[in-house]
């Protein structure tokens, strides 16, 4: 049971290590982990839940990169990584359940799909992500492959009207090339939500987008999970000198 009334470790004092799973095992810890934050959390209705994970037909294909503190031992964040060629083993990717990616298909032998991201609630500082991402470029790289693709969620709790707000604010400056659009299955119905509140973008996707990525479409809404998802693409030719040095290191 996660302890609701221990103080969190100071990030200073933390010892946090990234890895893959190998076992099965070390794939359920991260699968338990997403469960406490989408289900218990965020309040996502998942297939899997009376098991206590999150788990869908995606995570055998994937690889899942982990972050553990080092003096409990436990997985406090997760990514999960689906490679161009576990792609075309499965028929596609999980995005394609969201989106209409066609305008993308001609580069999926060089595009790795992330997901299933998340951050156990006492370590939700800039250590923790800055692991993940330390994690994937490093695959990215080690991989030769060339695009970063996933969905970024945004919570529907208040009906839309911030993620209507944060996509208007951010598709004109973030917005890819009409070559690379896509087009979300669910569409998010925008025309009727409020799309003028000051809505603070979530941290994750101001990390995307500092990092250069595009916003390639409309968002989705994602009943299961009851966000609206935006597609992000990244280029890793678009990645920031600044990032670059940080977290491509041969």
């Amino acid at each position: 049971m996660l302890e609701l009334n221990r103080q969190p470790q100071p990030a200073a004092q933390r010892h946090l290590i990234t890895s893959f799973a190998r076992t099965e095992a070390e794939t359920i810890e991260a699968q338990r982990l997403r469960y406490k934050v989408f289900a218990e959390e965020m309040g996502a209705n998942l297939p899997s839940a009376r098991e206590e994970i999150d788990r869908d037909i995606f995570d055998s294909y994937c690889e899942h990169l982990l972050v553990r503190e080092s003096a409990e031992n436990k997985v406090i964040g997760t990514y999960r990584i689906l490679s161009p060629g576990q792609a075309e083993k499965i028929g596609g990717y999980y995005s394609e359940t969201e989106f209409d990616l066609t305008r993308l298909l001609h580069l999926s032998d060089r595009m790795v799909e992330v997901g299933r991201s998340c951050v156990h609630r006492d370590f939700r500082d800039g250590a923790t992500i800055t692991q993940l991402w330390g994690g994937l470029a490093q695959y990215m790289l080690q991989h030769g492959h060339e695009y970063l693709i996933g969905c970024a969620s945004i919570s529907m709790g208040d009906g839309g009207h911030v993620a209507a707000s944060i996509y208007r604010k951010l598709h004109r400056l973030h917005a890819a090339p009409v070559e690379y659009s896509v087009f979300p299955r669910c569409p998010l119905p925008l025309q009727a939500l409020n799309q003028y509140l000051d809505a603070p973008i979530p941290p994750l996707l101001k990390g995307y987008l500092r990092l250069g990525a595009y916003i390639c479409g409309e968002p989705a809404w994602d009943p299961e999970f009851n966000t609206a998802d935006l597609f992000i693409l990244l280029p890793m030719s678009r990645m920031s000198s600044r990032y670059a040095k940080h977290f491509l290191k041969p």
